[in-house]
């Protein structure tokens, strides 16, 4: 496994980090979870990425509990605020980061979080008050760096020209050979403020595995196949972008690598890209995915998958 420092941080995370998004604790039982769990720190996955929404703290929970057998120097752990956990909890507020920071902190089994997140941006508070309580995370030990997920390049730079606050270390875009918009705008400006990237769905919710044929059911128990996260992948499953997933088979037969394994090595070659969060539910994907933080891939390759995908990219 390779290890790269986040950002201006002190932190060395692994390249394939383990996210828990639609899976630990909402679709996948504890044994599961637990077995995948074991299999991350075999193969030298050191980061483990949740957030307090996933299934409402199910997610938190479940990954605190099997966590929690660990010796805590082991592993860097991440969540996140900002989505609705009541009809009257959500935001980025002064109160609600306190509070969903501690409620974290108990489903977590741990004193602190090496990052905390703010899981959106919230057009609702005062950018100082979120800044000044994520400042404050970070004073009492709690927290030991912060970063964001989908921040816009204007609400970047007005948290980063704000004075006597924690700055971020960490943005986690989402990216993927068929989204690629960070690349233009949110990469340059985070490399210069020494803000690592933390990129989530890289493998375009299993799409980029080449496991969904177009024209074909979708496998069992693969997300497409389960009505709770099928919605959430639509549109990378439409008809054409699945036929031009399929013309990238060749290229990682050529290079006589998976087309996981072919995906994930593509979305680390970015400078600045820190760590690509995976989800599984199967010990066997984790040790798969795990193999692409040693993949390099030349500036033909590159190209041949631009070709293959250049008419169904999302903006």
């Amino acid at each position: 496994m390779q290890y790269r420092r986040l950002g201006c941080s002190e932190l060395e995370v692994s390249a394939i980090s383990l996210g828990s998004w639609l899976t630990y604790g909402v679709t996948v039982e504890r044994e599961q979870a637990s077995n995948c769990i074991r299999r991350a720190f075999e193969v030298g996955i050191n980061f483990f990425d949740t957030a307090n929404m996933y299934g409402r703290g199910a997610a938190e929970s479940l990954l605190g509990e099997i966590l929690s057998t660990y010796p805590r120097d082991d592993y860097l752990l991440s969540t996140k605020v900002y989505f609705p956990m009541s009809e009257t909890d959500r935001g980025l507020s002064r109160i609600q980061i306190r509070k969903q920071l501690d409620a974290s902190l108990r489903r977590l089994r741990t004193d602190h979080v090496d990052l905390y997140q703010c899981h959106r941006y919230d057009e609702d508070t005062p950018l100082e008050e979120t800044m000044e309580a994520m400042t404050e995370a970070v004073k009492t030990g709690k927290v030991r760096y912060i970063g964001f997920s989908q921040w816009s390049p204007r609400q970047i730079k007005a948290a980063h020209k704000l004075e006597n606050v924690a700055r971020f270390v960490s943005s986690s875009p989402q990216y993927s050979m068929l989204r690629r918009n960070p690349e233009r705008r949110i990469f340059p400006l985070c490399q210069e403020l020494g803000i690592g990237q933390i990129v989530w769905s890289p493998l375009a919710q299993g799409v980029l595995s080449g496991k969904y044929k177009p024209g074909a059911a979708p496998p069992r128990e693969s997300r497409a196949a389960d009505n709770k996260t099928s919605r959430k992948m639509r549109r990378f499953t439409d008809k054409r972008v699945l036929a031009a997933v399929q013309r990238l088979r060749p290229i990682a037969e050529q290079l006589s690598i998976s087309m996981s394994q072919l995906a994930l090595a593509w979305v680390l070659r970015p400078e600045g890209v820190s760590s690509a969060i995976i989800g599984a539910i199967r010990p066997e994907q984790i040790e798969e995915n795990a193999v692409a933080a040693d993949i390099s891939i030349d500036c033909a390759t590159v190209r041949a998958i631009d070709e293959a995908l250049t008419e169904v990219l999302f903006p």
